[in-house]
């Protein structure tokens, strides 16, 4: 695997890799709307011979009821396909924590039914002792969960976060995420929390024990998790261009951040893709070029296909900041 940039691959993704490590909103899905090219690019990765496990840092649902909606949406989907991130940090209790210990649950049913599942007693009260707390969004906590869990941690309790995402995407724009909330028990305590969530590489690693695969792909649309969840893991990671983070993220993006292979939704799993070379100063990726020149991205071409345009910039971005070059942000232009 190329330890920095984007790689090629002369088959489609499909074929190439056993399993996809999928994620859901900004990817399968955004909000309650399905994503163009989403079900398609899923249901044809499927009939391929490629398996699906979609991995969330969402925790405050039941796997049964994201499989559900995924199916609502023509992407058929059984509970076992879904990973959550209360199922992880419901295993990274149990790295610390014995069976039967109280744990303070702050988050929805997924994160409940999730510690329940691995032995442990649910308590609602700090006054209950819990040896630690187990924090997941949930769209009804209140200043009362979040004070709880603040008076848990105070006493000594093992905070433990589902995920650190600061926002949340939905149909109206970004709302605050379980990262937010955990903040606010970390500004009242001064305790810094582990996360079981995207970018650690912990839900991956399950899902993919689970399927029993062997060429793993994990595919999404944040680099900040998602693909940052994959450069820790040391699998191959998809950047989607139909969620957060944009092309012109991906130019800029840090190496522990950047993804080994950019799309412009699902249906690229089906397709195979080109790797850019240097030619004469230039990255090329077949009608597109690009080069950093003091300090500016320079794009040449017009390429048939509009990736293969981030393709190029990524590369000669990614080599010029590995080479000790400077890129001023503000002379990389938005690429769509």
């Amino acid at each position: 695997m190329s330890a920095r940039g984007l790689l090629g691959c002369d088959q489609p993704l499909a074929t190439r890799y056993d399993l996809a490590l999928v994620d859901l909103d900004g990817v399968a899905y955004r909000g309650h709307e399905p994503i163009d090219g989403a079900a398609e690019g899923l249901a044809q990765a499927r009939a391929a011979g490629m398996r699906l496990v979609f991995v969330t840092n969402n925790a405050s649902r039941e796997p049964e009821t994201v499989a559900e909606q995924l199916t609502g949406l023509d992407i058929p989907t059984r509970a076992d396909e879904v990973m959550t991130a209360a199922q992880a940090a419901a295993e990274l209790l149990a790295t610390r924590v014995e069976p039967g210990a109280p744990v303070l649950v702050v988050g929805g049913a997924g994160l409940h039914t999730a510690v329940l599942a691995k032995g442990y007693r649910v308590v609602t009260s700090a006054d209950d002792a819990p040896v630690a707390v187990v924090q997941g969004f949930a769209p009804d906590l209140g200043w009362a969960d979040l004070a709880e869990a603040a008076y848990a941690v105070q006493r000594g309790a093992w905070h433990v976060a589902s995920n650190l995402d600061l926002s949340l995407p939905t149909a109206r724009g970004f709302a605050p995420g379980n990262g937010s909330l955990v903040g606010a028990v970390r500004a009242a305590t001064g305790v810094d929390p582990a996360s079981a969530g995207k970018p650690s590489p912990t839900m991956y690693r399950l899902a993919v024990a689970r399927a029993g695969a062997s060429a793993p792909l994990v595919v999404g649309d944040r680099l900040d998790t998602d693909l940052a969840g994959a450069r820790a893991g040391d699998m191959p990671g998809l950047h989607v261009l139909t969620g957060v983070s944009t092309a012109r993220d991906a130019v800029l993006a840090a190496p522990g951040e950047r993804p080994h292979y950019l799309a412009a939704d699902l249906r690229a799993l089906l397709v195979p893709h080109p790797e850019p070379s240097l030619d004469d100063g230039w990255w090329v990726c077949r009608g597109a070029a690009a080069r950093v020149v003091d300090g500016a991205l320079d794009l040449h071409g017009t390429p048939t296909d509009a990736v293969d345009l981030v393709r190029a910039a990524c590369a000669a971005a990614w080599d010029a900041a590995d080479a000790g070059a400077t890129l001023d942000p503000a002379r990389v232009p938005e690429l769509g």
